[in-house]
């Protein structure tokens, strides 16, 4: 993915690389959330978005501080534009808390919900990943594989929550 992201060439910069880091950072989250028993879930809401923002806040110090200042001076403008290149890490958790707070509207408990939110981040990543290699043209066959891939890391993770339940 890199520091210029999936790009077609003569097609405008655009990175995915934070989508799907986020999603996953998110599918995580959720995966791990009732270990300790159970959990209201406005704490759940709260931990993911946090927790998002904190990774947002982190990658964006990161690519300041690590890669720009060597070859430029620090300004308001160049953190803008990080912040704003950074912002799916953190945009990502919000669909996910968003699915918890709308779940007990449809009659589902706090298992059921971290189940909804955890397809939605799931989703979120392979959507993510396929519409990057789809936005530079990559074959049927590359965005298959990579689709497979993504899926394969999703079910490790619901894999994941259900170890960690039991």
């Amino acid at each position: 993915m890199g520091q210029s992201g999936f790009q077609r060439a003569g097609t405008p910069a655009r990175d995915y690389s934070g989508a799907v880091y986020g999603s996953l950072l998110a599918a995580s989250v959720i995966a791990t959330a009732g270990t300790l028993g159970a959990f209201p879930r406005l704490q759940l809401v709260v931990i993911l978005i946090t927790t998002g923002l904190v990774f947002w806040v982190t990658h964006v110090y990161v690519r300041v501080v690590g890669d720009r200042l060597a070859h430029q001076a620090l300004s308001w403008e160049m953190v803008r534009h990080e912040a704003h290149r950074e912002w799916p890490i953190a945009g990502v958790s919000i669909p996910p808390a968003i699915a918890v707070l709308v779940c007990p509207s449809l009659g589902l408990g706090p298992e059921g919900t971290g189940w909804v939110a955890l397809c939605v981040a799931l989703v979120q990543q392979i959507g993510w990943a396929t519409a990057a290699l789809v936005r530079v043209g990559a074959t049927r066959r590359l965005i298959a594989l990579t689709g497979l891939v993504n899926l394969l890391m999703g079910l490790a993770l619901v894999g994941a929550k259900v170890l960690v339940k039991h």
